[in-house]
Order: structure tokens, then C-alpha cells, then sequence
């Protein structure tokens, strides 16, 4: 599916980020979709980020990337196995969780990033955000009431 609503928003906000990590005046563009799978609740989506083959973008310096933009973000999770069953953020983890999964792949071939993001749409997408925003609002820790594992055995 292409030209999902939030396309705009996204490429906004990585446009603000890459030119406050870089000093440059680039925009990003982006392709997102949203899946429509077989779920009771939960969303996952994948946004393809094009580069220029002559960039050095390695699997180390995207994680370093991710991890100075959410240090202390205690609901965005990096997600990437090697191997094994979840190598990849999966809705079915974040189900019932305020978390956010957010895992990557370098497509050398395409010059481009693949990332995927995996949340649950009633929890994170509405309720579980509503409370996470109240809690900072009030001045409660951030986390109060919103640190349930899932319900997918670990």
C-alpha cells in the first residue's frame, strides 16, 4: 500500500533529524506502508530509506544512530537477532505492551535501509500513550503503570 496519511509526518520529522545530526539542509523522503495482516490488534510497518551508494551506512553506525536518538526511551526496544524465530520487531511480541519494537536491514543492493516497527495500536497507539503523556504531565515517573511484558511467552 503507498501513500499512507502519516507518510508526510515521518518524512518531516527525519528531515529535522538528519539535519540536526549532520548540519545539513536535505530533505528525507520516505516509502511507508502499514500492513494490513491477520491481527486481532497491533500494527507493523516497514519504511524503505534510499542513500547514496557513495555513504559509509553500516549496521554499527545506524544502531549508534538509533541509540543517541533513544537513550532514554524506555518504550523503544531495538530489535536484531541474528537468528531464530524474532529477528525482526513482530506485533505479536508488543501485544498488550506500551512498547515500541524497531529493528533494520542494510539492502546493499538497493542502496536503501529497510525498517520495520512493530506496536500495539490500543496500547501504545492510544491508551497506553494517553498514560505515558499523563505520567510526564503529572510528574510521575514515565513508566508508572505501563511496564507489562506482553502476554507472548518469553
Amino acid at each position: 500500500m503507498t501513500g499512507h496519511r502519516h507518510t508526510a509526518e515521518i518524512e518531516q520529522e527525519l528531515t529535522l533529524v538528519l539535519n540536526a545530526y549532520t548540519n545539513l539542509t536535505s530533505s528525507v523522503k520516505v516509502g511507508f506502508s502499514a500492513h494490513a495482516v491477520n491481527l486481532v490488534r497491533g500494527i507493523l510497518s516497514t519504511s524503505h530509506v534510499f542513500f547514496d551508494e557513495s555513504k559509509d551506512i553500516s549496521e554499527k553506525i545506524l544502531f549508534k544512530a538509533y541509540r543517541s536518538a533513544y537513550p532514554n526511551e524506555p518504550f523503544i526496544r531495538l530489535i536484531k537477532q541474528k537468528t531464530g524465530v524474532f529477528r525482526l520487531p513482530d506485533p505479536k511480541i508488543v501485544i498488550g505492551t506500551n512498547y515500541c519494537d524497531v529493528g533494520f536491514q542494510i539492502d546493499d543492493h538497493m542502496n536503501r535501509i529497510v525498517v520495520m516497527c512493530a506496536l500495539d495500536n490500543l496500547v501504545k497507539g492510544t491508551a497506553g500513550n494517553a498514560i505515558q503523556c499523563m505520567n510526564i504531565m503529572c510528574g510521575y515517573p514515565e513508566t508508572s503503570g505501563l511496564e507489562f511484558p506482553g502476554y507472548f511467552p518469553s
